[in-house]
Formats: structure tokens, C-alpha cells, sequence
């Protein structure tokens, strides 16, 4: 064999390689995205870069496999099902406590579930794993209800907020917590 086809063959294994790892580095890009969806998008835009992103989100999951995370019991999830159905009806007459209220019992709800709640970032990062779908309502509801706290949010964002809690809630109980009801400025307008 001469030296030009010893370079050629070399090159093309160097050329499958690559082409083997670009589309290994493909396949797994896509299945981050299509775990993590909304979530990936918004990872990429915070780490300004796909690569820094798929490591972010790869290190969320290795975090995440150490939790010692639990199903709710069936009392339990009931439990949580009345308090969310008894703090939707209270939106009406006392929006601001019901959404103070909204953000405790999540809380509460995640810590049970085994999540941390300590450090709200890694609060979140944690429930994007597995919530990645709801965990942007989680972060809108959040936000309005600090925006709440220093007095910058009115009625229809505190109702928004209620909304936002409600997706995620839905989600962690892995339930419809009020089935059939109606968003809580609907049943104002009814006398409900």
C-alpha cells in the first residue's frame, strides 16, 4: 500500500468517526429536547449555547436521580385536591391571600413529594426534569406572587397566578385536582 492510500483510508475512518459522533451528539440533542421541550429552549438561551445547555440539562438529571422522590397516598393526594378546590373558591372574595396561599401549599406539596425547597433555583432545575412541561407556569405563578409581595401585581395577574399554580399542581398530583371547575374570575361572574 502506498502512503496516499494509507492517508486516504485514514482520513475516511477519521471522517465516519466524526460523522459517528456528530450523530450520536444529534440523537441525544433531540432526546434532551424532547424530554425537556420549553425547558431546553430556555436552558440554551440562559447558557448561550446548545453544548453548554445539553450538559446543564444532562447534570439536572444525574441531580435529580439522587432524590429520593415519592408518590403521594391516595389520602394524601385527596388531601391536596380539597385544599386547591377550597383555595380556588376563596380567589374570589381574597385574591391576594389565596395566592400566598397557592405558593405554600405547592411548597408544602413538592417537599412532600421529595423535592428541595430550600433554594428555589435548585427548586426548579430539580422539577424540570420531570415537570419540564409545567415547570414554566410554576415560574410564572411564582414570579407574580413576589411581584405580589412588594405590592406590584394586580387582580388579574394574581388570577393568572392561581392559573399557573393550578398547571403544576395538576401535574405533580398527577390529577385533574378540580375536575369540571372553572377558572376562579369565570365563577365570580356566575355568584359561585
Amino acid at each position: 500500500m502506498t502512503p496516499t492510500e494509507i492517508a486516504l483510508i485514514l482520513f475516511g475512518l477519521v471522517v465516519v468517526i466524526l460523522l459517528g459522533l456528530a450523530g450520536y451528539m444529534y440523537i441525544r440533542r433531540q432526546n434532551l429536547r424532547q424530554r425537556f421541550g420549553p425547558e431546553y429552549d430556555r436552558a440554551v438561551a440562559e447558557k448561550e449555547s446548545a453544548l453548554a445547555a445539553d450538559k446543564e440539562l444532562r447534570d439536572r438529571e444525574k441531580r435529580h436521580s439522587l432524590l429520593e422522590l415519592k408518590e403521594l397516598p391516595d389520602d394524601a393526594r385527596q388531601w391536596y385536591a380539597e385544599q386547591w378546590q377550597e383555595l380556588q373558591a376563596r380567589f374570589v372574595e381574597s385574591p391576594e391571600e389565596s395566592v400566598g396561599a397557592a405558593d405554600e401549599l405547592v411548597t408544602r406539596l413538592i417537599a412532600e413529594r421529595g423535592y428541595p425547597i430550600k433554594d428555589y433555583d435548585e427548586q426548579v432545575t430539580l422539577l424540570s426534569v420531570e415537570h419540564a412541561r409545567t415547570i414554566g407556569d410554576y415560574r410564572e405563578a411564582h414570579d407574580i406572587a413576589q411581584r405580589h409581595a412588594r405590592g406590584e401585581a394586580g387582580t388579574e395577574e394574581l388570577r393568572q397566578a392561581i392559573v399557573h399554580y393550578r398547571v403544576l399542581v395538576t401535574d405533580l398530583l398527577g390529577q385533574d385536582p378540580v375536575p369540571h371547575q372553572e377558572e376562579p374570575t369565570n365563577r365570580s361572574r356566575r355568584g359561585a
